[in-house]
């Protein structure tokens, strides 16, 4: 609460000007065909502080301390007091005026003024008037308060969010590189003519991993670019026995994606597969359509070393990263079929991502 004299001021003015209203409110009703303005005045001035303190215990009292901490038993017990003091007030107030102002006669009384009903319903038509104004005030700051904690709540998910999202990606640098530098090394130390080609595509891929994937989206043209040199490095090292079949349609440079997105799911393919028959098979589509993505990739392995391909940081991390980036917009679907592994990737609505 701010207490500044300001505040202070403007709070005691709005609520006297509220109650001055509140006392012309009862003089016009009890000088209702009534010619004695001064008895109709005088009883307005004797009911005013009943109205008050029942108006301010409900509204302070009653209220935050029953009604808004969901205590309704006790509310209406305490309510029912409360209606009950107010009636013997206003009853004390009609004697009194009764005896000091119409001389012990009640033909003397305006006519409203002796109706206890009456008197009574005018008093707690001002209390509900204010309650239901406080408990509209009250709700509407619960509302923002709710709304701000949800807001809060939000925006504390998405930095959890993105801290996990730049965790995976940090994780991927060390991993794509780890596998990428024994393919160099294990050139380097057969003196392989093909070495300085390897570190010139590396070097093109370092750029991509290295710059590109910080950002939040990139174009999936790209990424399909650094896919194809990537099979070219693999097609190095395994010279002739690997069998590669890639296929992409067109795309828009429009379309675009998570970086590193797809590059995992095709180092896997080439890091846990196996030779069957003297070859390692990997088969690559690419394809868009109706803002759609599918992404599908499969390669030969042996039965004898089942769980292979299920290993690795780098498929787990992309299962998280697709989970935390696309949510419900996406299918992944992973499995073996005789000597083959493979991976089935659908991502919808692809402009609406790009566009984010």
């Amino acid at each position: 609460m701010n207490f500044s004299p300001v505040n202070t001021t403007k709070f005691i003015a709005l609520h006297l000007l509220f109650w001055v209203g509140v006392w012309f409110f009862f003089l016009y009703f009890f000088s209702y065909n009534s010619n004695d303005i001064p008895y109709a005045a005088w009883f307005s001035s004797f009911l005013l502080p009943v109205a008050m303190i029942t108006t301010y215990f409900t509204v302070y009292f009653l209220l935050p301390k029953y009604l808004y901490t969901k205590k309704y038993n006790v509310f209406i017990l305490y309510s029912i007091y409360t209606l009950v003091i107010s009636s013997y007030l206003i009853i004390v107030s009609i004697f009194i005026c009764f005896i000091f102002l119409s001389n012990l006669k009640i033909a003397n009384m305006p006519l409203l003024s002796r109706n206890f009903w009456f008197v009574l319903i005018l008093v707690y038509l001002v209390v509900g008037l204010v309650s239901f104004v406080s408990l509209l005030n009250h709700n509407f700051k619960t509302d923002s308060k709710n709304k701000e904690l949800q807001n809060k709540i939000l925006e504390t998910q998405l930095q959890i969010k993105n801290q996990e999202l730049q965790y995976l990606k940090k994780q991927i640098h060390p991993h794509f590189l780890f596998n990428t530098l024994n393919t160099i090394y294990g050139f380097a130390i057969k003196q392989s003519k093909d070495t300085p080609e390897i570190i010139l595509k590396l070097s093109n891929l370092l750029d991509y991993i290295l710059y590109q994937v910080n950002k939040p989206k990139v174009s999936l043209k790209e990424e399909v670019l650094h896919i194809k040199e990537y099979i070219d490095l693999e097609k190095i090292r395994f010279q002739d026995t690997l069998k590669v079949k890639f296929n992409s349609n067109e795309i828009s440079e429009e379309i675009e994606i998570a970086p590193m997105l797809l590059i995992p799911f095709v180092e896997n393919a080439f890091k846990h597969g196996n030779l069957i028959e003297g070859f390692l098979t990997v088969e690559i589509v690419i394809s868009v359509s109706d803002n759609k993505l599918n992404f599908f990739i499969k390669n030969t392995f042996s039965n004898d070393d089942e769980d292979k391909n299920e290993t690795g940081i780098g498929l787990e991390n992309i299962q998280k990263r697709l989970y935390l980036l696309y949510e419900n917009n996406y299918q992944l679907k992973i499995e073996k079929r005789e000597n083959w592994f493979q991976v089935n990737l659908v991502i919808n609505k692809l402009k609406q991502f790009s566009n984010d």
